[in-house]
């Protein structure tokens, strides 16, 4: 038995390996569950009590042997890798970039456009009262025009209702500022709409507003003209009269698209013309409704929902698709 730990003995000292798999079968042989050590010790318990001492000695020597031979093997594989330290500033996997949403990317090419000739940004709450919403804004209760909305009331406060319109971020500036004044307010608004399977209640609008000395419909017209020029690199509009009970006169504005494509026959059914938002005078009744002189000022709004821009940028042909998150979708948008 002690002749055959001698011969393990000098097996152990003569082993040399630089390979894995070879020194984990050699460590395997010699320490594992049901390797040579562990039989042993198993036999050191039965064997005499005269001899155990010899042989204890010698399945120690044998065992220090094989951890130092193992440490060994171990400091070897380590000096042999490359000497050169690893950049741990490098990433461990490469990292996917998001993508901006469509709707923000077009909303704050909007507001660039508009900043560039002196409006700033206003905001302003989702919650609403209906000063602020609908009276104030020449929609006294029982109006008519009213019904043009279908708005989201608080069944336990009918006076606090979702905005329908940013108009009523204009309305709190005016009545904190004095002319003059030269806003945009972007943000959602909340409409109860099921007149179709597009619809949807929740949408981005964009309104702007401006007051001072001596403004006239003309101002009107060559800022919203700036304004498709730099967005569509389209010049050519037209403003149709239409009717809004904050505005007088009103105006829907229609820009020329072209036909240069069978898209374009189908988004303009055929006449080049495409409507991109409503705007008018502000009504003289709103300006009195927040202690500005109507006498002494003037001043126009324009408004535009932010979804029909976009989708007339990138033609796309279905709202819901702004709200269902598909990421095969939204990875279009990861270079802009």
């Amino acid at each position: 038995m002690l002749e055959n730990i001698d011969a393990l003995l000098k097996e152990v000292q003569n082993f040399q390996s630089t390979t894995k798999d070879e020194i984990e079968q050699f460590r395997l042989k010699f320490v594992g569950k049901k390797g040579i050590m562990n039989d042993f010790y198993d036999t050191l318990k039965r064997i005499p009590n005269s001899e155990k001492k010899d042989f204890g000695q010698k399945i120690n020597r044998l065992r220090n042997a094989v951890d130092h031979k193992l440490e060994e093997l171990k400091q070897a594989s380590q000096t042999e890798k490359t000497p050169e330290k690893e950049d741990l500033s490098r990433p461990a996997f490469p990292l996917e970039l998001g993508s901006r949403h469509p709707i923000n990317l077009v909303k704050n090419r909007i507001i660039e456009i508009f900043k560039s000739i002196g409006f700033a940004v206003a905001d302003g709450p989702e919650i609403e009262d209906d000063w602020h919403n609908f009276t104030a804004l020449n929609l006294p209760e029982y109006h008519p025009a009213r019904d043009m909305q279908d708005t989201f009331f608080i069944e336990q406060d009918p006076d606090v209702l979702l905005r329908t319109h940013t108009s009523s971020v204009q309305i709190r500036y005016m009545e904190e500022n004095k002319p003059p004044i030269r806003i945009l307010a972007p943000g959602r608004v909340f409409r109860n709409e099921a007149v179709s399977s597009r619809s949807h209640c929740i949408f981005h609008q964009i309104e702007g507003l401006y007051i001072d000395e001596d403004v006239s419909f003309a101002d009107l017209r060559q800022t919203i003209q700036f304004f498709t020029t730099e967005l569509f690199g389209k010049s050519k509009i037209r403003m149709r009269p239409s009717y809004f009970p904050f505005t007088e006169p009103s105006a829907e504005v229609d820009v020329y698209w072209g036909l240069n494509s069978e898209t374009d026959y189908r988004i303009t059914k055929g006449t080049g013309w495409l409507e991109i938002m409503g705007c008018g005078m502000v009504d003289p009744a709103v300006l009195k409704n927040v202690n500005i002189d109507p006498d002494k000022f003037t001043g126009y709004a324009f408004g535009m929902g932010i979804e029909r821009i976009v989708m007339l940028l990138y033609q796309m042909s279905d709202i819901r698709m702004f709200f269902e998150n598909d990421v095969r979708m939204l990875e279009q948008f990861k270079s802009l």
